[in-house]
């Protein structure tokens, strides 16, 4: 029943119903979906998008939504050819790209988020800073100690200088 030789774009449609046209609409469903055709006078024409294709929408709520915002509230429905398509299988690749963009982005902003929080403690830490120096001096006595501590050696003690650097490392 839908067509694509005689169609009515959005534009067009919500003109005629502006100037108080008597509008019918007759709602078509298909595999997957629902579509529109519009009567007027003694014209039926199926609503298109731009590009002149017959508009679908997935859900029927969505369309009685659409026709209601228009100020068409009396409508036909024809299901003969509707048939259910199911939730779990996507229809439109397009959506499901679109929902792993949304969904990677949302994930980006939170560990943006996160990270610049992660930042800001760091800043606001009252603690004096600890040089480069002393920092790899009292690791590189840590490496040492769990090394000589996993082949049973006794562990080294610690020199005086690193003693200091020890006690000002910031906690995480």
């Amino acid at each position: 029943m839908l067509s694509s030789e005689k169609t009515i774009d959005h534009g067009t449609l919500r003109r005629l119903v502006d100037a108080g046209a008597a509008i019918g609409a007759e709602v078509v469903g298909a595999a997957g979906g629902w579509g529109v055709v519009i009567n007027y006078g003694r014209a039926s024409q199926t609503l298109a998008v731009t590009r002149g294709e017959p508009r679908t929408f997935r859900k029927f709520e969505t369309l009685a939504s659409y026709l209601k915002e228009l100020g068409i509230t009396d409508l036909r429905v024809h299901t003969a050819e509707f048939e259910a398509v199911g939730v779990d299988k996507p229809t439109d690749k397009r959506r499901e790209l679109a929902s792993d963009r949304m969904k990677r982005a949302h994930e980006a902003a939170a560990y943006d988020k996160w990270f610049r929080a992660q930042v800001q403690s760091s800043i606001d830490d009252p603690r004096p800073n600890v040089s480069a120096n002393d920092a790899r001096t009292e690791f590189a006595v840590k490496r040492e100690a769990l090394r000589t501590r996993a082949t049973g050696a006794k562990t080294a003690k610690p020199s005086k200088t690193t003693k200091g650097a020890a006690s000002r490392t910031k906690a995480s």
